[in-house]
């Protein structure tokens, strides 16, 4: 009984309201008296339960004095209580207020740690490419992840700001210059072109890092690595022809544009 007078409770009726619909179903009829001496109830709050259960129309009630009250068939009071609840569910659905979706936020991580946990875990959720740019420290703490998500079928795009490639395919900056670091290394990762994270690590700076799925950072870390990338092919295909063509001026436009710090 208990568990049936549950399920009641969870339908949206009271427990006052369980219980007499519960009785009732053991009779044929019944008056509020009756049902009140059977329960142990008062009969004020029987009264109330049953003009609440007879509106609702869950229940049938006989003329005359005193009035009798009889529970419907299951299936009948199964039937409406179903009709009931869609009702409300479409109504909710269609009439609840709607507020705007929640734009992406950026969001800090700091210390080693909890910066390597946050990267490793999303670099194990990879479904499809993984773009990053990165100095051999960084790369070296993160292979196995990294060799994980290349095994699973992941495509990975490399840039090392910092000379020869430690794994094919990896790919050198497009720096021509020796880059110091005062203030630390600088990463980038954008995966499956939804979550990025942009950093910094180092012995002489504590490791940080801002992360995000917001489409403008994605996009602006995808130009800037396709950028470097571009120059790194035309430097590599017509280094002595730029040379040539531009002379002096090559390292100029270089310069002017690209600090030693990048």
């Amino acid at each position: 009984m208990e568990r049936l007078l549950q399920h009641l409770r969870n339908l949206g009726f009271t427990e006052m309201e369980a219980k007499v619909m519960v009785e009732l179903s053991r009779q044929n009829a019944a008056s509020g008296y009756e049902v009140a001496k059977r329960l142990g109830a008062s009969r004020s709050n029987v009264y109330a339960a049953l003009q609440r259960l007879a509106g609702q129309g869950y229940l049938r009630t006989s003329a005359g004095e005193p009035v009798r009250y009889s529970m419907l068939p299951p299936g009948e009071l199964t039937r409406i209580i179903e009709g009931q609840m869609r009702a409300s569910l479409l109504a909710v659905e269609k009439e609840m207020p709607r507020t705007e979706p929640t734009q992406p936020t950026f969001y800090n991580v700091e210390g080693d740690r909890k910066v390597l946990e946050s990267l490793t875990r999303e670099l194990e959720r990879a479904k499809h490419e993984i773009v990053l740019n990165l100095w051999r420290e960084e790369a070296e703490l993160l292979r196995e992840a990294l060799k994980n998500a290349e095994s699973r079928g992941v495509r990975l795009l490399w840039s090392c700001d910092n000379g020869e490639s430690m794994l094919e395919p990896w790919l050198p900056g497009t720096s021509g210059t020796e880059v110091q670091e005062p203030s630390g290394r600088k990463f980038s990762f954008v995966i499956d072109r939804r979550w990025c994270m942009l950093g910094m690590r180092g012995e002489n700076c504590p490791t940080q890092a801002l992360i995000t799925e917001h489409p403008v950072m994605t996009g602006l870390l995808l130009d800037h690595f396709a950028q470097d990338l571009i120059l790194y092919e035309l430097e590599h295909d017509m280094g002595s022809e730029l040379s040539t063509r531009y002379g002096w001026r090559y390292e100029g436009i270089i310069g002017k544009y690209m600090s030693a710090g990048e």
